[in-house]
C-alpha cells in the first residue's frame, strides 16, 4: 500500500488487484474544515474447495439476480453438518461463517457482503461464529 499526496490530496492505494481503493480529499478555509472520503470497492471473486465467492459485488449485479427479493433465513452463532440437494446461491447482509466440505481439512470463510454459489451435492459442516441473515436460492 502507498500513501499519494497530491495538492493536500492523499490517496491511500493498494497494490494488489480487485481491491477496494480510498481516497480522502482536505479542504482548508478560515470557518471550516472537511474531508471527502471517496470508496472505489471491486468485486473479488474466488473458487475455493468448489466454493465460489464473490465479495463486495455491485448493487447491479445484485439486482440482475433479484438477490432482495430471494426468501431470507437467519441462524444463531452454532455448528451444524448440510447436504446441498441443490445448488444455492445466497448473499449474507449479516453473519461470519466456515464452511468445510466434508473429507476437506480446509476451509471457507464467508461472512457479510459476500455472494456465495455452493454446488448441487456438497455435503460440509457450517461453523456459525456470527449469526448469519441471508437472501438465498435454489436451483
Amino acid at each position: 500500500m502507498a500513501l499519494l499526496r497530491v495538492n493536500n490530496s492523499f490517496s491511500i492505494l493498494n497494490t494488489e488487484p480487485k481491491r477496494s481503493l480510498f481516497s480522502a480529499t482536505t479542504r482548508r478555509s478560515r470557518r471550516s474544515s472537511s474531508v471527502r472520503l471517496t470508496v472505489v470497492a471491486e468485486t473479488m471473486s474466488t473458487d475455493k474447495l468448489g466454493i465460489k465467492v464473490d465479495k463486495n459485488p455491485p448493487e447491479s449485479r445484485l439486482s440482475q439476480l433479484g438477490v432482495r427479493n430471494w426468501p431470507k433465513w437467519s441462524c444463531p452463532p452454532s455448528k451444524f453438518p448440510w447436504t446441498y440437494s441443490d445448488k444455492e446461491t445466497c448473499y449474507l447482509l449479516e453473519g461470519k461463517v466456515k464452511v468445510t466440505p466434508d473429507g476437506s481439512n480446509e476451509s471457507v470463510e464467508i461472512g457479510a457482503g459476500d455472494l456465495v454459489e455452493f454446488p448441487k451435492g456438497m455435503s460440509c459442516t457450517w461453523d456459525v461464529s456470527v449469526a448469519v441473515d441471508k437472501h438465498y436460492n435454489f436451483s
